[in-house]
């Protein structure tokens, strides 16, 4: 069975086709939290062409379409970096 990491990263490979992308679970971290309803918690920093010329909120919309129905099922949390292949060479 493909773990929620994997379905998370095949979902942003194929539709925003970063040119690097790194996600981190800390879904144990959160264990029991409230809420939650059996979602997990991540982190991802997205750098892709994707994001040129739009502003941040865009950005996230972007990533929110790409996940579709995970981000009702499978994520509870996601905090997201998103980058432009330009901006990311000046971190």
């Amino acid at each position: 069975m493909t773990s929620r990491i994997e379905k998370i990263q095949q979902l942003l490979l194929e539709v925003l086709a970063p040119a690097k992308l790194e996600l981190h679970d800390d879904s144990q971290s959160h264990a029991g939290h409230a809420g939650a309803g059996g979602g997990g918690h991540f982190y991802a920093t997205i750098v892709s062409s994707a994001f040129e010329g739009k502003t941040l909120l865009k950005r996230h919309q972007l990533v929110y379409e790409a996940l579709g129905d995970l981000m009702r099922t499978d994520i509870h949390a996601l905090s997201i970096k998103a980058f432009t292949p330009e901006e990311f060479e000046h971190i």
